[in-house]
């Protein structure tokens, strides 16, 4: 499972914490170091993490995902396959807060969210399906919800009707990369993490390096 990304009531020591006494000590800045979350991913998911180090990156930054001017991409491993290669998912979808768990509705219903995520598949194994995920819509737990509601709930997601756990208590949903146009400097960023070392990810990352 992954660090929390920022503190919440479980008193855990997040990883924007962690970040932040890294600057402090590298940069051997005094008091108070600022750091803002661009791009946070839920605790069981792995991959990629965004952090600003000024106020001013942060707001050019969060008018970069607003514009949606920021490629996320996605990696999901599966249980059941989806019926086509690749496609378009489209659900409303309505959050419930004292569950920390979203809906997925095919219809328009009361304070539900439009949610749109793109698929396609990478390669299977004996057992389970690696896709590659990019979304429209920023919508809470939406890969893991909209997976779900089209029979494919991601490896290890007892929340969304995965019927075992991992062994780590993550998911096996990964934010594979970021790619964006750096805001001041109009550098072409690509950042890409790599999936956690495990058996089922090891093997995947291997098929696909094969020619």
């Amino acid at each position: 499972m992954s660090d929390l990304v920022q503190g919440d009531k479980t008193g855990d020591v997040a990883l924007d914490e962690k970040v932040k006494q890294y600057i402090k000590v590298r940069y051997n800045k005094p008091g108070n170091v600022f750091l803002g979350v661009v791009h946070r991913i839920d605790r069981p998911v792995s991959g990629a993490v965004i952090f600003a180090k000024t106020s001013k990156a942060l707001a050019r930054m969060n008018t970069l995902f607003r514009e949606k001017n920021i490629i996320k991409t996605y990696w999901a491993i599966v249980k059941n396959p989806l019926p086509n290669l690749k496609g378009t998912l489209v659900h409303y979808m309505v959050r419930n807060q004292k569950q920390n768990k979203s809906y997925t509705h095919t219809a328009e219903v009361k304070d539900s969210k439009m949610a749109v995520l793109h698929y396609h598949h990478i390669l299977s194994s004996d057992k389970y399906h690696l896709l590659q995920v990019t979304i429209e819509t920023g919508r809470h737990h939406q890969i893991r919800a909209q997976l779900s509601a089209v029979g494919a709930p991601i490896k290890g997601d007892l929340k969304y009707g995965f019927p075992r756990s991992n062994p780590d208590g993550g998911i096996s949903l990964h934010a594979r990369s970021v790619a964006f146009l750096h805001p001041v400097t109009k550098e072409k960023l690509f950042i890409e993490a790599p999936p956690p070392v495990e058996p089922l990810w090891n093997y995947f990352l291997e098929e696909i390096k094969k020619p």
